[in-house]
């Protein structure tokens, strides 16, 4: 791409910016800190922008926890206006969002766009939520006593969020943290610190048209120091985190060190089984846009499959051939279906796993190969291995599908199992036997798993999270709105008398 061409990007930034109401690059920095945003498109710069540091970040969760004292008494329906209000915002300005996923996370226009989709859609259920946060009764066992549960607001949510998702996994803590009375400090990604802006100039305008308190949401831009500040901060009782797994690592027990909860959506290394009955056709299709999707750049991409020996020759034939017809370039030209790795140090991890791959008796079918000289973008490669070796074990955020062999379904989930992650899984099977066996307690031990789909494209109704170095956490829909709440024990007692539990007497 030329000069030009780089102008150009950084003008629609800007522009994109303008409509989404903000031309203000400063969000909350004092410190005389920069970052700089650049585009995985062609390596430009987009915008270089002021960064938080600890006192910003102490002024952002003082303003966050001031305001959340108050914001827990307004009763949850009223609360979620300011998240319906944000959804019609997202609706209106979901071109213009999309624009900026591309510009910094290098997503292709549909995926940017379903991101967006996203957003709105985390906002309609957050809505719906407001009027069905849910306690319960219980029987007592004492005469004249009722006995219940309620839930309450927790206090400031901190949001750690990654440049794969710059958008949808903000909008999933902030649309349910909002409604369960919570106040949310995000510290975005710092590769893509436009969309976070455009966001937060969302969210102040929602909350601005409802009559909402501005300081429901704060946001902190910037580096590890930023994040760290933010860990160890007292007055945040939720820490939301989504990164690696040695992120994790270091996140989780400075957390409890304070006895803080966290949050966690870390690593996978999601795998699916194909066995003989398998529709391959809808096999392939599921298959490609799982592990080539977003360039391999998903916590839920596809990276190893499981496939029955009998037709390993068939499918593995059959992918890359799919995969010779993706068309890997800019995603913002018509026809892409593949757009760049998000930097240079990405494409040297899925260099030095390839050769790790063949080091440890892989052969790779297809793909690994650069694409052009500018930005980093990658032909989508498929590796046959001779069982599931150390590299096969690790995570790699590439287009890197590993290819492995079982002969029996019980070694098929064997070998699912045995890696440390466990996000999302998928079987591609017609005999129902074989689905349930996978879904079963002893089947996949992912916190996702499902049946002839790929495993990537959750939708927000489902709580969204892993097991195992993944986490733990739970995000989006079902009854994930209650690690953003507390739970309080009421026992009621509307006699004239005074029995004790367990029938203890003490007169």
């Amino acid at each position: 791409m030329t000069a030009t061409d780089f102008t150009s990007l950084r003008d629609r930034s800007e522009r994109a910016l303008a409509r989404c109401g903000t031309e203000n690059h400063s969000s909350d920095a004092t410190s005389g800190k920069t970052l700089t945003s650049r585009s995985p498109i062609d390596g430009s710069e987009l915008a270089t922008i002021a960064a938080s540091d600890a006192a910003g970040v102490d002024a952002a969760v003082s303003a966050a926890h001031g305001v959340f004292l108050r914001w827990r008494t307004v009763p949850a329906p009223v609360r979620g206006a300011v998240v319906r209000r944000l959804g019609q915002l997202l609706v209106e300005h979901k071109n213009d969002l999309a624009e900026l996923v591309t510009l910094e996370a290098g997503k292709i226009e549909s995926e940017a766009l379903g991101e967006v989709q996203e957003m709105i859609d985390i906002c309609e259920f957050a809505v719906g939520l407001s009027r069905q946060l849910y306690g319960r009764t219980m029987a007592s066992e004492r005469p004249g006593h009722r006995l219940m549960e309620t839930w309450h607001p927790l206090g400031v949510v901190g949001v750690v969020s990654a440049f794969n998702f710059p958008v949808a996994v903000w909008s999933w803590n902030t649309a349910i943290a909002l409604v369960c009375g919570d106040t949310v400090v995000w510290k975005p990604s710092e590769t893509t610190p436009l969309t976070a802006i455009a966001c937060d100039a969302l969210l102040r305008r929602a909350a601005r048209d409802v009559g909402a308190p501005e300081d429901i949401h704060r946001l902190v831009q910037g580096g590890a120091d930023v994040g760290e500040t933010l860990v160890d901060e007292p007055r945040v009782a939720l820490l939301s985190a989504t990164g690696s797994v040695p992120m994790g690592r270091a996140v989780a027990p400075r957390v409890a060190a304070r006895f803080g909860r966290c949050l966690l959506e870390l690593g996978g290394n999601n795998a699916a089984v194909v066995t003989p009955s398998a529709d391959l056709d809808l096999a392939v299709r599921g298959i490609a846009f799982s592990a080539a999707g977003t360039a391999g750049q998903r916590c839920t991409s596809l990276r190893r499959i499981i496939v029955h020996s009998s037709i390993v020759d068939e499918l593995t034939s059959r992918i890359t051939s799919a995969y010779s017809q993706l068309r890997v370039g800019n995603p913002f030209d018509d026809g892409v279906l593949v757009g760049p790795l998000v930097n240079e140090a990405a494409y040297t991890a899925m260099q030095s796993a390839l050769e790790r791959a063949r080091a440890e008796g892989g052969t790779v079918e297809c793909g690994g190969e650069r694409v052009g000289d500018t930005g980093w973008y990658v032909t989508p490669a498929v590796v046959r291995m001779p069982g599931q070796t150390s590299v096969v074990r690790d995570e790699t955020f590439a287009p890197i599908l590993y290819v492995l062999t079982y002969e029996d379904l019980d070694v098929a989930i064997e070998i699912h199992n045995s890696v440390p992650q466990g996000l999302s899984s998928a079987i591609f099977t017609l005999d129902q036997r074989e689905a349930e066996r996978f879904l079963a307690a002893d089947g996949s031990d992912c916190g996702i798993t499902n049946v002839n789909i790929g495993t990537s494209g959750a939708e927000i109704g489902g709580a969204f999270g892993g097991e195992k170095e993944t986490g733990g956490g739970r995000e989006s829909g079902s009854d994930a709105w209650k690690a953003y709440m507390r739970r309080a024990t009421n026992t009621v007692n509307y006699s004239d008398r005074l029995p004790l539990a367990q029938g203890v007497e003490f007169t």
